[in-house]
């Protein structure tokens, strides 16, 4: 069945979305091409756009500078190895020129020489410019790790 009208338009977008979902995770992949990945964050994102952080602890909101510098340092640091963060599949709601990804998300890498993972939920919030959607925001809670004592 051919995809027509309202629907091709909803499905063009929902790809674009998509894929600006999947630019935004491989952008915290450790190795060589670190720093051009998350430079490609400030392609993607509107300027003024804000990130998120919660994850149980006092809520930090990153520009997209200070987002970056860290995460870039972290990366290319040698303190981590091999981390890779990747999006499950998820929500996409699109109205007009505006648009939502809700879904969890994994990550994984090597310290100390030990595998560590991680999961947790992102929302990302999205506008269509004159260049193509872009990211205007994003906010991530990660799932707390259970301590248990016996």
């Amino acid at each position: 069945m051919a995809t027509t009208g309202e629907n091709a338009v909803a499905t063009s977008d929902e790809t674009a979305v998509e894929e600006l979902v999947r630019a935004f995770f491989s952008a915290f992949t450790a190795g060589t091409d670190a720093a051009a990945r998350l430079d490609d964050l400030r392609r993607i994102m509107i300027p003024g756009a804000t990130v998120v952080r919660t994850c149980g602890l006092p809520v930090e909101v990153y520009d997209i500078e200070s987002f970056i510098a860290p995460r870039l340092a972290l990366l290319t640091s040698g303190e981590i190895e091999e981390f890779e963060e990747w999006p499950e599949p998820g929500r996409i709601d699109v109205f007009g020129d505006i648009a939502h990804w809700w879904g969890a998300y994994g990550k994984r890498w090597l310290a100390g020489g030990e595998v560590h993972t991680g999961r947790g939920m992102k929302t990302m919030s999205f506008v269509r410019t004159d260049d193509g959607w872009r990211i205007s925001s994003a906010a991530w809670d990660d799932e707390r790790q259970l301590k248990i004592s016996r």
